[in-house]
């Protein structure tokens, strides 16, 4: 089956499913959007990652990595590779140099993996085909409006609950503070949320 290079386009806040994230999938080279809801745990792994900041104390995904590095395990792929009623199916491709495992995972650990090991991102042709959509205007429009997103495996229940904030009345410096101030409270929920507004701005 025919394999489609992803990469990471946007994390969003849902203002509508509690405790609720979309990922969204690019397509490389392409216009098609593949929008996956996770939970809040691994949206913060995925944002942390992505903005680079630094925990005080590792994460389970950063475990995960310095354990796999230890024994000389990487993390070449990660294919999405099955979408059974409205849940996506991942798994890992790793190896040791000489022979190359693959490991079922859920969608968004799978992602917080790759980011970690800069790991290609893949789907086949007939997922996108399926589930993806067309964008042609900007991407954060479409992130507001993520209800009917399918979700990855094992995330059928979000039931988290994250109190909404209002960050739109708030400078970018002060967004900027609130923001050092969070990853030092370990607060990386609350980080992701204010990144998403720092984003939403500087591609205004």
């Amino acid at each position: 089956m025919k394999k489609v290079k992803l990469d990471i386009v946007g994390l969003s806040y849902s203002q509508t499913q509690s405790g609720a994230y979309a990922l969204v999938l690019g397509e490389v080279n392409g216009r098609r959007r593949l929008p996956i809801i996770i939970g809040a745990f691994e949206a913060q792994a995925i944002a942390i990652e992505i903005e680079k900041m630094t925990p005080s104390r590792p994460l389970t995904h950063d475990l995960f990595k310095t354990f796999a590095q230890t024994y000389n395990i990487q993390i070449e792929e990660v294919l999405i590779y099955n979408l059974v009623e409205g849940v996506f199916f991942a798994k890992l491709i790793c190896t040791d140099g000489e022979t190359t495992h693959e490991i079922d995972a859920r969608t968004s650990d799978a992602i917080a993996l790759a980011v970690r090991f800069n790991a290609a991102i893949y789907t086949y042709e007939f997922i996108l085909s399926s589930a993806g959509i067309v964008i042609e205007g900007n991407d954060f429009l479409f992130l507001e409006n993520i209800d009917a997103i399918p979700k990855e495996q094992g995330s059928e229940d979000i039931s988290t609950s994250i109190p909404g904030s209002n960050y739109k009345s708030l400078s970018m410096e002060e967004l900027q503070q609130k923001l050092q101030e969070a990853i030092v409270e370990e607060a990386y929920e609350k980080a992701a949320r204010i990144r998403d507004e720092i984003n939403k701005r500087n591609s205004a």
